[in-house]
């Protein structure tokens, strides 16, 4: 199975979507989608399913740091479940879906 997203990455965050994710709120959503999460040295860290470590963190109000770290060797059901919670996390974290996560890497990466 292949499971995209590994390492560093930063997601934009959608225009005023920033009130949805401030203070207490990004770490009751990352509990709700991998159960506990722990706060260390301004981040929020957990393991879930595939993702053998996951590190979260806000800068300013537009920008969303990612370090992941994914399990390839578990099965595919464990995979397609992390990977749909990673997406609906993703997603209610940043304003934006799948589709338009990728259009604005592209686009950032073009204009590099």
């Amino acid at each position: 199975m292949y499971i995209d997203n590994m390492g560093k990455n930063k997601y934009d965050i959608k225009r005023g979507h920033f009130k949805n994710i401030e203070g207490d709120k990004l770490k009751e959503i990352m509990e709700r989608y991998f159960g506990e999460v722990e706060e260390k040295d301004g981040k929020l860290s957990t393991k879930y399913g595939a993702i053998d470590h996951l590190d979260i963190w806000v800068e300013g109000r537009t920008g969303l740091w990612v370090d992941i770290e994914m399990n390839e060797d578990v099965e595919d059901d464990v995979a397609m479940d992390t990977i749909s919670k990673w997406n609906k996390f993703l997603l209610e974290t940043t304003g934006f879906n799948a589709k338009k996560r990728r259009d604005r890497a592209k686009k950032k990466a073009k204009s590099k």
